[in-house]
C-alpha cells in the first residue's frame, strides 16, 4: 500500500495523473512511488537538507517544489551513480528508475497548475543505462513435456487446476499477473480465445489451442462453486482458486511451478514462472514458424526489440547446426 501522507503533494498528484490519465496499472503506480521516494531521499542528502544517516528514515513530505526546481541533470546522474555504487543496482533496475524520473519531470514541466510547474525539464536529455543483451533461459521441448507430465499427477487433489496453469503458461506465454487475474467470463469457448489484461492495463486476446481448451474444461468441471469467498478479489468470478476458495495468489502459483519443476527433475533455481513465458515464446518461434510481429502481439510486447530476443535464440541454433556439419573441419 502507498502511504500518500508521507509524500509531498506534487508526487501524489503525479501518481493520480499516472493512474487516471496514463492508465498505468496499480503495480506501475507502486513502482513510481518507490522509485521517486528513493530519488527524493537521495536529493535531501545530496542538497544537505537532512542529517539523518538511515536512508530509509528520511522523510520526503517536506521537500518543496522550489527544491525540485533546483534539480539539474548532474544531480540525477549523481543519483544513478549512487544506485550503482551504494545500492549495487543492476542496469535494468537503474533503467527503470531513469524511466520513472523522466516521466515525472515531463509531467511537472507540462502542468496546467502554474504554481507547481517547473520551467526547465532536467531529465529531458537523460539517457537510459546501457543494458546487457542476455539470451532468455527456457525449457527445451523434452523438458517442457516432462513438466506437463509432472503437473498431470492424479494423486494431487488439485491436479486439474495445476495442470491447466502449467498448460496455459507453456502454450500461451502469459505473465503471472495476467494468469491470476483471469475471470471465467474472459474465456470464450465458442471461438477458443481468452482475454487478458497486460502491462499498462492493456487488453489483448490470446487464442487457445486444443491442449488449453481441454485442460481448462477439465478444471472447470471440478472447480469449486460452493463456498467461494465473495471478497474484494472478486473470487466468485476468478478462474483459478486456492484451497481457501479465493482467487489464487501469485505466491501460490509460483509455488505450484516450483514444485512441478522439482517433480519433473528440473532445477527450480534456473527456471521460474517468467521462464515458462520465455519457453512458450521460444517454442512457438522455433517450431511454429511464427511471424515476429504475431509473436509480439501474442506476448503483449510494446516494442518489437523485446520480442527479437527469441529470434536470437533461433539464430544461435542455426549457428550450432552449421558448426556441427561433418565438413566443418575439412
Amino acid at each position: 500500500m502507498i502511504n500518500y501522507n508521507a509524500n509531498p503533494e506534487y508526487l501524489n498528484a503525479f501518481l493520480d495523473y499516472s493512474s487516471t490519465i496514463l492508465n498505468k496499472s496499480a503495480n506501475s503506480i507502486k513502482e513510481y512511488n518507490y522509485d521517486l521516494g528513493m530519488f527524493l531521499r537521495f536529493i535531501k542528502i545530496h542538497f544537505g537538507l537532512t542529517k539523518e544517516t538511515d536512508f530509509t528514515k528520511i522523510t520526503i513530505s517536506d521537500i518543496s517544489i522550489d527544491t525540485i526546481k533546483k534539480i539539474q541533470l548532474d544531480d540525477i546522474h549523481a543519483f544513478i551513480g549512487y544506485l550503482a555504487r551504494e545500492q549495487r543496482s543492476k542496469p535494468a533496475t537503474r533503467a527503470r528508475k531513469v524511466s520513472t524520473i523522466r516521466i515525472f519531470f515531463k509531467y511537472l514541466s507540462q502542468k496546467a497548475d502554474k504554481e507547481n510547474e517547473i520551467e526547465n525539464n532536467p531529465a529531458q536529455n537523460l539517457e537510459t543505462p546501457k543494458l546487457d543483451k542476455r539470451q532468455p533461459k527456457y525449457l527445451n521441448l523434452d523438458d517442457s513435456k516432462k513438466l506437463l507430465q509432472a503437473a498431470d499427477d492424479s494423486e494431487n487433489r488439485n491436479h486439474e487446476r495445476d495442470y491447466a496453469i502449467i498448460t496455459l503458461f507453456l502454450n500461451c506465454g502469459m505473465r503471472l499477473s495476467e494468469l491470476v487475474n483471469i475471470n471465467i467470463k474472459d474465456i470464450d469457448f465458442s471461438e477458443n480465445k481468452l482475454t487478458v489484461i497486460g502491462k499498462g492495463n492493456k487488453e489483448r486476446t490470446i487464442y487457445l489451442n486444443k491442449a488449453c481448451i481441454k485442460a481448462l474444461k477439465e478444471y472447470l468441471h471440478v472447480r469449486p462453486t460452493n463456498g467461494v469467498k465473495n471478497d474484494k478479489l472478486n473470487s466468485t468470478k476468478a478462474l483459478f482458486l486456492s484451497e481457501r476458495k479465493e482467487r489464487i495468489s501469485r505466491r501460490t502459483v509460483q509455488y505450484i511451478v516450483y514444485s512441478k519443476l522439482l517433480a519433473a527433475g528440473l532445477d527450480p533455481s534456473k527456471y521460474s514462472v517468467h521462464k515458462l513465458r520465455h519457453t512458450a515464446a521460444t517454442l512457438m518461434y522455433q517450431y511454429g514458424q511464427v511471424d515476429i510481429r504475431a509473436l509480439q502481439e501474442l506476448l503483449g510486447h510494446e516494442s518489437i526489440s523485446t520480442t527479437e530476443i527469441y529470434t536470437h535464440v533461433a539464430n544461435d541454433q542455426v549457428r550450432n547446426a552449421v558448426e556441427s556439419n561433418p565438413l566443418a573441419d575439412i
